[in-house]
């Protein structure tokens, strides 16, 4: 951390060992060298969210009160969809988790569809938040539009004369969590809000195929669910496209 001053001391109690980490920000780098509990709280349980069965406790005692947040989530990123879908009405009750591990390379998916016409896909690479995506997210979309398309005509929901579900389509109101633990990841700018690592793409479509093929077979019934929300929202596009289509015909014959 550029600009700040950290020490780290060894702890060894009774009951605990381990290393405290003493961190405080240069103001001559820093304009704002004060504290957010509300930042630090929401990062705090994304990682414990990120690594489940940990358990972190953010005190805050800078007031005549002290302020104290603890965040232990067994249900590890399964849990973290199911907060981020908290207040909405689901379509699978119970988020789909499914991880693998290869080429040293750990993978973990936790999808959960609800009833809006929204996409929220959150994407992080060994606990860093993946802002801008990568070559996991694109290996995760294809593996999910083709695993989607190849179930859809399984079950009939999509007839011999009906094209193909887009990913817009598929992605409808699914809200889900990507976390990977890569050995050497390739970050591209300074931020590291985008994995350029080329092989995890291939990485990630392989497990989330198998995954998603298990998981659809032994639920047909919430599967279809899911699908015809697809097929829905397919429907709406092209009523809209069209729609539009029809709109400029109409303002070009007055012209």
């Amino acid at each position: 951390m550029t600009g700040v001053q950290t020490c780290a001391l060894p702890i060894c109690t009774s009951e605990t060992t381990g290393t405290r980490v003493h961190f405080v920000p240069d103001p001559d780098i820093f304009t704002v060298t004060t504290y957010s509990f509300e930042t630090l709280k929401h990062r705090l349980r994304e990682l414990a969210f990120l690594n489940h069965g940990i358990t972190i406790t953010l005190v805050d005692e800078r007031g005549e009160e002290e302020r104290r947040e603890t965040f232990h989530f067994e249900g590890g990123i399964r849990s973290f969809v199911s907060h981020l879908n908290r207040k909405k009405e689901t379509i699978n009750e119970e988020p789909i988790y499914f991880n693998g591990v290869k080429d040293d390379t750990v993978v973990e998916i936790a999808m959960q569809y609800n009833d809006s016409y929204q996409e929220n896909i959150y994407s992080f690479v060994n606990n860093i938040n993946t802002e801008e995506g990568g070559t996991h997210l694109a290996g995760f979309k294809i593996a999910l539009t083709r695993a989607a398309n190849d179930f859809a005509r399984r079950l009939s929901v999509l007839k011999d004369k009906d094209g193909n579900l887009s990913g817009e389509d598929v992605r409808e109101g699914l809200t889900c969590v990507i976390s990977l633990k890569v050995r050497e990841p390739q970050f591209e700018g300074q931020t590291k809000t985008k994995l350029g690592n080329s092989e995890v793409r291939g990485i990630v479509d392989s497990i989330v195929t198998e995954g998603l093929t298990e998981y659809f077979e032994e639920n047909p019934a919430i599967t279809k669910k899911v699908l015809e929300k697809a097929l829905m929202a397919s429907r709406a596009r092209e009523a809209a496209r069209k729609a539009r289509e029809l709109n400029y015909q109409d303002r070009k014959s007055v012209v």
